[in-house]
């Protein structure tokens, strides 16, 4: 981390866990745990538990995002959510991308541009997603896969837009399994993004952007990952559904 020029998060995502009790008791369980935490921090809950945890969070360090967003304001979009309807309840972060969206949900490059814009268009903070499956890894494009998402994903943001979005480097074959890019894997390609995002946008602005790194960071290895200079927080699975474990990446993150 460089936490001289950019923040530190560290984000739950919660996926499709925990109906409102079990939110209830692990949200009251977190908060103390958490309360002196020097980064932000932020809880991804699923849509039925959003008012349940905004109400729960408030008074407290603790921020809440949803999993996703619709690019449309309203309309024909059975099931969906819109970035508005986010908004009004005082969700603050929303996550956009991530690849268990891409991989059973139809999501796009593109589609995942139309989202971004529209979180920021209604004044949503946006966990973007980036990463590459193992086969990409293994044939040497791992660059290339997540400089593509990362540059689609942009289209149309503007630099003081940029302030607004947080990356996350989720390289798909590490999300879910038990593996884990090494620190200096992460690192790698956590560098290799804020080049991308040099380029697009300049120096001070990618010095400046916070990218987490996402897939099986935990308890155990924590420490390592957020040493390195261009992991800025972590994206936060399983490990998020645990108080305890949650907390300790919290702490790590706030060295």
């Amino acid at each position: 981390m460089k936490k001289s020029v950019r923040k530190a998060v560290i984000a739950g995502n919660w996926k499709m866990n925990n109906a409102r009790p079990q939110t209830k008791a692990l949200i009251e369980e977190l908060k103390p745990l958490v309360k002196d935490a020097a980064c932000d921090v932020v809880v991804c809950v699923p849509f039925t538990n959003l008012e349940t945890a905004v109400e729960l969070c408030k008074g407290s360090n603790i921020k809440v995002g949803a999993q996703n967003c619709h690019w449309a304001k309203s309309g024909a979009f059975t099931a969906e959510i819109s970035a508005d309807m986010l908004t009004e309840m005082g969700v603050e972060y929303v996550i956009i991308g991530h690849s268990e969206r891409r991989q059973y949900f139809g999501e796009t490059n593109v589609t995942v541009n139309q989202r971004v814009r529209a979180a920021l268009d209604a004044g949503l903070k946006v966990i973007l997603c980036v990463g590459e499956l193992l086969e990409e890894r293994e044939q040497g494009i791992t660059e290339e896969i997540c400089g593509l998402q990362t540059k689609i994903a942009l289209a149309g943001v503007s630099k003081d837009e940029l302030k607004n979005i947080i990356i996350a480097y989720e390289p798909v074959w590490a999300i879910g399994t038990g593996k884990t890019a090494t620190a200096d894997q992460a690192d790698e390609v956590n560098g290799y993004i804020r080049s991308v995002v040099e380029k697009l946008y300049g120096h001070e602005a990618a010095e400046g952007l916070t990218i987490q790194y996402g897939g099986s960071m935990n308890a155990g290895n924590c420490d390592e990952l957020l040493a390195k200079e261009h992991v800025d927080g972590g994206l936060i699975g399983g490990a998020s559904l645990k108080a305890k474990d949650f907390s300790v990446i919290v702490a790590a993150a706030s060295k």
